[in-house]
């Protein structure tokens, strides 16, 4: 068998010329890792590194599936951020927030005196305003250890009354300092009522000055049903966060205070005026949007469409917190590019999502006959491999609904036995074409044995045609336990195979092995592609999670 020719790769609707590997070298079961063999060459099988993403989400509509940020690839680079080590639990004495937070505060212990004096020399109270969450008391460890990037408001307020927050870095010097110069320190909260007390029990634990933050200059929400205080007004019974918190800067003037600087990790927390300036303190775990007051416009005060993002997550050691997609924006992306209401069940019948694989399968099918006939016409048999996940069943339903974005095995395990997965969009008429032209699928899965009887009921249920993926072509990963053991073919550098070992060593097997020429490998990874043995790669879109 000839193998390894110079091939081309398809990623998403474009072809770009593949150089072949200098060598090939599997596992990952969802979420293990995956690298190459030693000088391999990967060509243009690589993740893009610079989105385009407004933090709405509407981008999802326009931006094609390889166009979104991969949210592992986003928690990764936060967790890079943070200094967190993949504990879910931030640096707390050095890491790139720390040493930003940092920057930040030098630059205002700069600035404030001379604004102090100005304000004095006119005969005003000057004063600050602090936001609490990430503001002055940090939530990482909350928000990532304890929630995993899905906010749950019962667990807020276990964190809240338990008082177990540390402050954000830099922050109670800069607080303490600024009450020292002169300055009234007001606290301005999204936490309500009820939470006040623990609030600032915390403050005061942590560090902050007993006089800074005090009951009569802390501002606290109303609890639901309550009325709102009489200097808010609201253009609805539900108040937006910009209308209550400018609503109240414009009270802490009227009680005769000049508010020289608002500090806030949200842009929420700063429109709205009623602040000689706005500071913002970079926060990239939640995004908490608020339309600015009617008649209002501060471009300035918006966050960033444009981000640099390396799929490692190494960007965040370089990028500032403003500079990586924040989490909350990613998922609402994605939502809309799957055409999910926020239920987290993706639209079956239409969404960008739906169309993107319309248009792949379209160019992909008008290219299949021709290459059939030239392997026909070469002597060869040619086949097509095709990965499981997100290539033939889509598991959107169980990633986001039931998983939040956060895989665990023994659930997916669940689906898999329950053969509870849909098809991939376009590709059951896609593959059973494929077939009748007579080219012979094969199934490469990360899947593991225990699961192949389920799986292929699963592909079967959906509607492959019978005959399609049978046992003997449908491989799938090795347990380690009873006759599940590692294949002869296959050769890894560790104990435990990689991705890339395990698949492009079972299609080298197919090629060399079984006769067969692999005209196309397809799947949503791009490490069920690199490692060579096969004429041409053909990337599904899938930001949902990412294998490297």
């Amino acid at each position: 068998m000839r193998r390894l020719v110079t091939g081309f790769v398809a990623v998403g609707l474009g072809w770009a010329l593949l150089q072949p590997p200098a060598d090939a070298t599997p596992s990952a079961d969802h979420g293990a890792s995956a690298t190459g063999a030693i000088g391999t060459s990967t060509g243009r099988l690589t993740p893009r590194s610079h989105f385009t993403m407004k933090p709405d989400g509407s981008s999802g509509l326009t931006a094609g599936g390889e166009g979104i940020p991969n949210i592992d690839s986003v928690k990764k680079t936060i967790y890079t951020y943070y200094g967190d080590p993949g504990t879910g639990i931030a640096n707390k004495e050095n890491s790139p927030y720390i040493a930003e937070m940092d920057a930040i505060v030098r630059h205002e212990l700069r600035k404030l005196p001379s604004e102090y004096k100005k304000a004095k020399a006119r005969h005003q109270r000057p004063a600050l305003v602090f936001d609490t969450d990430d503001t002055t008391l940090m939530t990482y460890d909350m928000e990532v250890a304890d929630m995993h990037f899905n906010f749950d408001p019962a667990e807020q307020d276990v964190w809240v009354q338990g008082q177990k927050f540390p402050a954000t870095p830099g922050m109670v010097d800069l607080v303490d300092k600024a009450k020292k110069m002169g300055f009234t320190i007001f606290g301005l909260t999204g936490r309500n009522d009820n939470q006040k007390a623990a609030t600032l029990g915390n403050l005061a634990k942590v560090g902050y000055d007993p006089g800074a933050f005090v009951d009569k200059r802390f501002y606290t929400k109303w609890v639901s049903g309550a009325k709102p205080p009489s200097y808010i007004t609201c253009a609805t019974s539900s108040c937006t966060t910009v209308e209550y918190k400018a609503g109240t800067r414009k009270h802490i003037e009227k009680l005769g205070y000049r508010i020289v600087a608002n500090y806030g990790d949200q842009w929420s927390d700063l429109m709205g005026g009623h602040a000689d300036r706005s500071v913002k303190l970079p926060n990239p775990t939640y995004y908490l949007p608020s339309a600015n007051l009617p008649g209002l416009s501060q471009p300035k005060l918006a966050p960033r469409n444009h981000f640099t993002m390396a799929p490692d997550g190494s960007s965040g050691l370089t990028e500032s917190g403003e500079g990586i997609p924040n989490i909350d924006s990613v998922k609402k992306t994605i939502y809309a590019y799957y055409g999910d209401p926020g239920t987290g069940i993706a639209n079956k019948e239409t969404s960008p999502y739906i169309s993107e694989l319309a248009k792949i399968t379209k160019k992909q099918k008008a290219e299949l006959k021709k290459r059939y006939a030239q392997a026909i016409r070469r002597g060869e048999k040619p086949a097509l491999v095709f990965d499981t996940d997100d290539t033939t069943l889509m598991t959107y339903d169980m990633e986001v609904a039931d998983m939040h974005f956060n895989f665990d095995p023994a659930e997916q395990d669940v689906w898999v036995q329950g053969q509870k997965f849909p098809a991939t969009p376009s590709m059951v008429g896609y593959v059973n074409e494929a077939k009748k032209m007579g080219f012979t699928i094969f199934g490469l899965t990360g899947r593991n044995d225990n699961q192949k009887a389920a799986t292929l009921g699963n592909l079967a249920k959906v509607g492959y045609a019978n005959g399609t993926f049978v046992a003997d072509r449908f491989f799938t990963k090795w347990t380690g336990t009873g006759s599940s053991q590692q294949p002869g073919y296959i050769t890894c550098a560790t104990a435990k195979c990689t991705t890339i070992e395990y698949k492009s060593q079972t299609r080298k097997h197919i090629e060399h092995d079984l006769g067969y020429t692999i005209v196309a490998n397809y799947g949503d990874q791009y490490s069920d592609l690199i490692g060579g043995y096969a004429d041409r790669t053909v990337k599904l879109p899938n930001p949902t999670y990412y294998l490297p």
